[in-house]
């Protein structure tokens, strides 16, 4: 299927990450030119090298920002809507989610951290990019929640909270969008492991006990791969999709259903 990417500008935040670099590979397999952003350059230049050196329809450039710094992403939007004629996909997928701690001992840094990054840079950046679309008439907004944001996260307060947001923020920016041509929806994946998902349970229990148990408890007894959320991200930046918007779409393996 032709998803009409050929010839847009796709750009994604924390793109030289895991889930980041897979969105921008597979987006520049169905023909974008992709926009690898990350606060770390070395990381958004490996994969736009590797995907300019490879078989792909789209090309890619790196850019270094701080999203969490609104000066220097006004200046480097400002850059790229003039470089590039427009950007018309924003995936914002740059997130940080190392943080494991019970209330009662979180660290205030951590959270602060946290919320500046995950829901204000998604903020701050949308911020910039969004008007264009609306002049133009066409966007894509895709944002990246988690089934944390849907369910909570033991340990993870920070994290759990920014997803939950990350999901009225994309509907709220539905609503807007819905009569200018711009859609927003959002992505709630449950883990994902690249290759250790190809593990039988047996054998990922050696490698990570706590794997082995979300892989037990999904009814596709497997983990997700960082494919299967790019796909989806494609999808829903593509031309067949300019009917969905304001949805929360889990890629989970049915973790989120009621088993017994």
């Amino acid at each position: 299927m032709d998803f009409g990417l050929d010839a847009r500008t796709a750009l994604v935040t924390g793109g030289g990450g895991r889930i980041g670099s897979e969105d921008c590979r597979v987006l520049a397999e169905e023909g974008a030119e992709v926009i690898a952003l990350d606060i770390s350059l070395d990381a958004a230049e490996r994969v736009s090298e590797d995907i300019n050196s490879g078989d792909y329809a789209g090309t890619a450039n790196a850019i270094q920002c701080d999203l969490t710094d609104r000066e220097d992403v006004a200046s480097t939007v400002e850059a790229l809507e003039a470089e590039t004629g427009g950007i018309d996909i924003l995936v914002n997928n740059a997130g940080m989610v190392d943080a494991r701690d019970r209330v009662e001992e979180y660290d205030d840094d951590i959270w602060d951290r946290d919320m500046s990054v995950n829901i204000t840079g998604a903020y701050n950046i949308t911020r910039q990019v969004y008007p264009h679309m609306k002049e133009r008439g066409w966007g894509r907004i895709v944002s990246m929640s988690s089934m944390a944001g849907w369910y909570g996260g033991f340990g993870q307060l920070s994290y759990a909270a920014t997803k939950a947001a990350l999901i009225g923020f994309g509907k709220s920016l539905a609503l807007e969008g819905a009569q200018h041509g711009v859609t927003s929806n959002v992505i709630a994946p449950s883990i994902v492991v690249g290759q250790l998902a190809d593990l039988p349970v047996d054998q990922l229990e050696q490698v990570d006990e706590h794997f082995a148990r979300i892989a037990k408890a999904t009814p596709m007894r497997e983990l997700g791969r960082e494919a299967d959320v790019a796909n989806m991200v494609a999808y829903l930046c593509s031309t067949q999709a300019s009917y969905v918007t304001g949805q929360v779409v889990g890629v989970t393996g049915g973790i989120d259903l009621f088993t017994f």
